[in-house]
């Protein structure tokens, strides 16, 4: 988007994962962009088009559906994640303990959207996952990488000195969980 690049092209395929970024959802002045994304959110969403927001992708979603994003308390590393009853029956969630780590790199926060299902919560934000419909919206990053949280990492050097001591063990578990939910969200949307 951000390149000028055509959204609606994105309503033909089958699924459409929205990312992150270290902009606000907030900031249309400045990335006019972002206007034009939350609309074809909230049409993708209406017409039952399954999405996977993460980080700056679940605060779009949220924002389409109408619910408020604001500025919440920063989590930046590994923190640990609740599921909700309803995330310990989601299939895509099924498989997780109640209490896990998982990855997280941002400063904003959101309400949940209307008809949306609470599907995890942390300490510091209880919206950190969400539901609706076939769409799901993660605030954390399951698809983080070695040298993604490096690159993010870089000038915060705390971070990146407590990153670096749990890195193996953390990030070998969260690649594992995220290859079970990715493999089913893709079983949920019949990919």
């Amino acid at each position: 988007m951000w390149k000028g690049d055509n959204i609606e092209g994105a309503m033909s395929h089958d699924l459409v994962v929205i990312l992150g970024g270290p902009m606000s959802v907030n900031e249309l002045g400045k990335f006019p962009y972002l206007a034009e994304e939350k609309s074809f959110i909230k049409r993708a969403i209406e017409a039952d088009k399954p999405l996977l927001g993460i980080c700056l992708g679940s605060q779009l979603i949220a924002s389409a559906l109408g619910a408020e994003v604001y500025p919440g308390k920063k989590e930046l590393g590994w923190y640990p994640l609740r599921l909700t009853e309803e995330g310990k029956k989601d299939i895509a969630l099924s498989e997780f303990p109640v209490s896990f780590d998982v990855f997280q790199w941002h400063g904003e926060t959101f309400d949940l959207p209307e008809n949306a299902i609470l599907l995890a919560s942390s300490e510091r934000h209880k919206n950190q996952a969400f539901r609706i419909g076939k769409s799901y919206a993660l605030q954390f990053h399951f698809e983080v990488m070695w040298d993604m949280i490096l690159d993010w990492s870089k000038g915060v050097p705390e971070i990146r000195d407590m990153i670096t001591r749990i890195k193996d063990e953390k990030l070998e578990e969260l690649n594992s969980k995220a290859e079970i939910f990715f493999d089913r969200w893709l079983e949920i949307v019949g990919i």
